[in-house]
């Protein structure tokens, strides 16, 4: 079996307890490796002078190798904090009035990449796969390919892709566009996004299409497919029973007070909905007074991208929207909501999961959103809660039986928060039962396979202009 190479921005390596941070591609990758082994590569974390950039730190771990390297703090400010984050996370969730282009933090964006490849470079061996993650490193097969490796590389946004006439406002689309081709298999979290590139580069003329998932553009072939990520279900599943038995859970139901818990956990970003999801409890509170006692949401926000002006300006609105609730419509024994603005371990995550009746996951625009997966996994099969999903996250794709809303419909989101208090148990289990099924059938194991063997799979393939073009007769 050929090596696997995974690069992404940042490399979570583990603690000195071997457990590695919470987070989305951090835990599907940390997941996918340990039973594969091989190498990952990416940025520490750490910024330095312009000169002071060292030679690549490696960790191992198990069957794991880490290989970390600094970047400058212009590096950082141009490609992280400017490019990566105030052009393309804007644009990929369709805020272009957030995008703030500048052709020095385009350069820098692109210069990181050539950078990223030329650490890599000496790692390679000839049999090695290489899979590539993320927005912030579009360009890196294009600069591989540069200087010579022949390799299968692979590429997984886990980000939204946007629709032409979003993406094509970018003034360095076509660069992006044609960086893409560089690679062997392109992944995407859904159809839609899959479908909005293959139209992106239809409304460019770049290349024509062989199939429905290859294209041909110049004298390289490529595949694109949607590769919906899952979670590691059946361990998550078992993290959440033992979690029933722990002090932290005991405590919280303690606290609660015999109130029905609304649990929300998001990464503080204006691509999450947070404040239509405040709007649409406090909305709820209103309407059903009934409720109000009743129910407390707890709201897990960690701080992030803080260095970022629109991220800090957030933290403060939304604190400030949490406590004008409170100040409404709390009482001297009941607080509406209770706002936490740190990350918690995921074995209090997956104990706080189970407990809730309720999960709102309700994000404006989200390439999957493992939150709402995890909040499957952790419920109790005889008394299973209520999964309300953003349609405009890609989980919603797969998980059809959850409550399904538009976040920025407020008060059809309060409407529907209603409703599922007060779902009835038979159709709680068969809604779960569905979702869990998914599941099971799609965890992190069957993402990372599924997409590795499309990606070793045409080793063998030619992707000279001659091949290409003898596909393309026979197709025709």
């Amino acid at each position: 079996m050929s090596r696997l190479i995974v690069v992404s921005n940042r490399v979570p390596v583990p603690d000195k307890r071997g457990t590695a941070p919470a987070g989305g591609l951090a835990v599907a990758l940390q997941s996918a490796l340990k039973t594969r082994g091989g190498l990952w590569l990416g940025w520490s974390g750490q910024s330095c002078a312009e000169d002071a950039v060292g030679p690549l730190r490696t960790v191992k771990d198990g069957n794991i190798e880490y290989a970390l390297t600094d970047l400058t703090e212009r590096d950082v400010e141009e490609y992280y904090q400017g490019f990566a984050n105030r052009v393309l996370w804007p644009i990929c969730h369709y805020r272009l009035d957030l995008a703030e282009y500048g052709r020095r933090e385009m350069t820098g964006y692109f210069r990181v990449n050539r950078f990223f490849a030329s650490r890599l470079l000496p790692l390679i061996q000839d049999d090695d796969l290489i899979w590539i993650h993320d927005y912030h490193l579009i360009p890196l097969a294009a600069e591989l390919r540069r200087l010579g490796v022949k390799n299968r590389i692979g590429f997984f946004l886990h980000i939204p892709w946007p629709s032409p006439d979003v993406f094509l406002t970018m003034p360095v689309h076509d660069e992006l566009l044609k960086g893409l081709t560089a690679y062997d298999v392109i992944g995407f979290q859904t159809d839609h996004d899959r479908n909005n590139f293959a139209d992106c580069l239809a409304r460019q003329d770049m290349g024509h299409r062989l199939d429905m998932t290859r294209f041909v553009v110049g004298e390289r072939a490529f595949t694109t497919k949607s590769y919906p990520i899952g979670i590691e279900t059946t361990e998550f599943a078992g993290l959440a029973k033992r979690a029933a038995e722990t002090t932290l859970h005991k405590r919280m139901l303690q606290s609660l007070d015999g109130k029905e818990l609304i649990i929300g956990v998001d990464r503080l970003d204006y691509s999450k909905g947070i404040t239509q999801r405040i709007d649409a409890f406090e909305t709820f509170l209103t309407r059903h007074e009934e409720s109000q006692r009743k129910v407390t949401l707890l709201q897990i926000t960690p701080k992030s991208r803080s260095e970022v002006p629109e991220y800090e300006a957030m933290q403060r609105a939304v604190a400030e929207q949490a406590g004008r609730v409170n100040g409404a419509l709390g009482t001297v024994d009941w607080v509406p909501i209770r706002y936490v603005n740190r990350s918690l371990r995921r074995p209090a995550l997956a104990g706080l999961y189970r407990m809730a009746r309720l999960a709102l996951v309700t994000p404006l625009r989200d390439g999957m959103n493992l939150v709402a997966k995890e909040y499957v996994a952790a419920q109790n099969e005889d008394d299973p809660g209520v999964l309300l999903l953003s349609r405009f996250a890609g989980a919603a794709r797969e998980l059809k039986d959850a409550v399904l809303v538009n976040p920025y419909d407020v008060e059809g989101t309060a409407e529907a928060i209603a409703r599922s208090l007060v779902m009835p148990l038979e159709e709680r289990r068969e809604r779960w039962k569905s979702m869990m099924t998914v599941l099971c059938t799609n965890d992190v194991f069957a993402w990372c396979d599924t997409f590795l063997e499309d990606l070793a799979g045409g080793k063998a393939e030619e992707s000279g202009s001659h091949s290409v073009e003898a596909r393309s007769r026979n197709i025709a």
